[in-house]
């Protein structure tokens, strides 16, 4: 039977794990210890942290996989680089992975490449941090460089918020190191696709929808098609193939932030994994194909066919969140379900009683809502309605969040 390594057992990745298990894989998954749904869905379950590299070699090795990947989160990447290279699998290099999960190393490889990104500086100190804002002009961009889902990343305006944010961005860093670059103008957008036998074989510019938090941006969700002018589509692509080649990125998918000024293209980060935030689940509803299963399909060397199966139709995604902590106590299951007759998905991470966050990164989420929906207020209105039917602490949390607008 064919055996396939999932790493990551979280909600970002139990899609994955389930096309596995329809595609009658062996399906083996890795995560730190804890209550992860990945475990109970898996054929087989290892306790080991994605990060230990010799740890995760050693049980694939022992298991005789056939190949391995992950979806929605950049820390278990360079790991996947390292066992396929000391498997010999399909999939992304250690070489490759270890520049497309550092910021810093990733933006050199960029310049080299002529991949139109921001200017940008790594940062050893403060004193580094005030230096190269300096040279940049403000406003600055203070970012983590090893992190995903908008973590360690602030905006700064002036020289009075370099200290917080380089604090901020060095805390949790497992690098001497953090970067600084120029915040461009512009409108974000995102680019999912895929890699192999050293082709683009697919690309997907996708809507970009925020949450503002505080000094930073958090993804919020996408939606299909990208409006961008042909010109803008085709720069879009000719960047892309830069970026792709620069980082080495071969027989994985790439999640890409671009920002789009006028007719300027403009990449400011590329992981060698598909995004999280309902990317998969948005590709796979405006295409008619299997998203999870071409990810899956490419990590055991299987030749990809993205010919579309669907008349395409405009579709958005955006995650649920609480804008405040507190706990579950009450859902609405009518409500919902009269909401899930008009979406293509609605999920609800958290039964009643469970905790819940305030907004703080893209992990901090309670659920997803995709649908047909052609602008961002049909999609609002549904959101609208799913939170109509969530209580946190005996409130709807449509209230506490029309109460965060004022």
């Amino acid at each position: 039977m064919t055996k396939i390594l999932i790493l990551g057992a979280s909600i970002y990745q139990v899609p994955l794990i389930r096309a596995a298990k329809r595609m009658g894989l062996y399906t083996i998954v890795s995560s730190i210890p804890g209550d992860y749904p990945g475990f109970r869905l898996a054929d087989k379950a290892w306790e080991i942290n994605t990060t230990d590299r010799e740890a995760i070699l050693a049980a694939a090795q022992a298991e005789g996989i056939d190949g391995i990947c992950t979806t929605g989160t950049d820390v278990a990447v360079s790991t996947i680089g390292y066992v396929c290279g000391h498997m010999g699998l399909p999939g992304i290099s250690e070489r490759a992975a270890l520049m497309a999960t550092d910021k810093a190393d990733m933006k050199e490889a960029f310049r080299r490449g002529d991949v139109s990104t921001a200017n940008f500086y790594r940062a050893y100190s403060l004193a580094d941090v005030e230096t190269a804002a300096q040279k940049i002009g403000f406003p600055v961009v203070v970012k983590r460089v090893d992190s995903s889902g908008s973590r360690g990343i602030t905006i700064v305006h002036d020289p009075r918020g370099l200290e917080d944010a380089y604090r901020e961005a060095a805390a949790n860093t497992r690098r001497p190191y953090v970067i600084v670059e120029k915040m461009l103008g512009g409108v974000e957008i995102g680019v999912d696709g895929v890699i192999q036998n050293g082709k683009l074989a697919f690309f997907a510019p996708h809507e970009k929808f925020l949450y503002r938090s505080g000094r930073t941006t958090i993804p919020a969700g996408h939606g299909l098609p990208y409006h961008g002018s042909e010109q803008v589509q085709r720069e879009i692509g000719v960047q892309m193939d830069r970026a792709v080649k620069a980082l080495g990125l071969d027989n994985c998918s790439f999640n890409a932030d671009v920002l789009v000024d006028g007719e300027t293209v403009s990449v400011l980060e590329m992981g060698g994994r598909t995004g999280a935030t309902c990317i998969p689940e948005l590709i796979s509803t405006y295409y008619g194909i299997d998203f999870y299963e071409k990810i899956l399909q490419n990590a055991l060397g299987i030749p990809l066919d993205f010919t579309p199966q669907v008349e395409a139709c405009p579709c958005m995604a955006k995650l649920l969140m609480s804008p405040v902590d507190g706990v579950i106590t009450g859902i609405d299951e009518d409500g919902l379900a009269a909401v899930r007759r008009v979406c293509t998905e609605l999920v609800l991470d958290f039964p009643v009683g469970h905790p819940v966050e305030a907004m703080q990164n893209g992990t901090t989420r309670i659920g997803h809502v995709v649908a047909p929906a052609s602008c961002e207020e049909e999609l609002d209105a549904l959101m609208s309605r799913v939170y109509r039917c969530i209580l946190v602490d005996g409130r709807p949390l449509e209230e506490l969040w029309n109460e965060q607008k004022i």
